[in-house]
């Protein structure tokens, strides 16, 4: 048995400056920046949201811009095999998480536990 949920969004920005992009994002989505801590390279900045809303970062990306949704489960490779299952692919596996593509083409990603480890009250339960 596993567990999953939507854990965040991801606006891929192919963009020589992060900072101006995670800017307009900002005041386009009207939450503040914050400091993604362990941010990898300075290729992400977090918006601050509310505990109950999906995570939103901007990243710096050489493919062309785009918004992915980011899957968080505590057990990656179970939750990789049950969307392989629904006919999604395994795209690449990078670091912690591993890159899938839907059965209609879009990218999104499955990754450990973001909030201090836990999924939380809402995450779906998998046999």
């Amino acid at each position: 048995m596993h567990h999953s949920r939507l854990c965040s969004f991801i606006i891929d920005c192919r963009t020589d400056d992060l900072a101006e992009a995670a800017r307009f994002w900002s005041a386009a989505l009207g939450r503040p920046l914050k400091e993604v801590v362990g941010s990898q390279d300075g290729l992400y900045v977090g918006l601050s949201m509310h505990d109950d809303e999906p995570m939103v970062e901007v990243q710096k990306v050489d493919h062309p811009s785009r918004v992915h949704l980011d899957i968080e489960s505590d057990d990656i490779e179970a939750e990789v095999r049950r969307l392989e299952a629904l006919g999604a692919k395994r795209v690449a596996a990078i670091r912690t998480w591993v890159v899938m593509e839907a059965p209609t083409g879009q990218r999104f990603c499955v990754i450990r536990p973001q909030r201090n480890g836990k999924l939380g009250p809402h995450a779906n339960t998998w046999e």
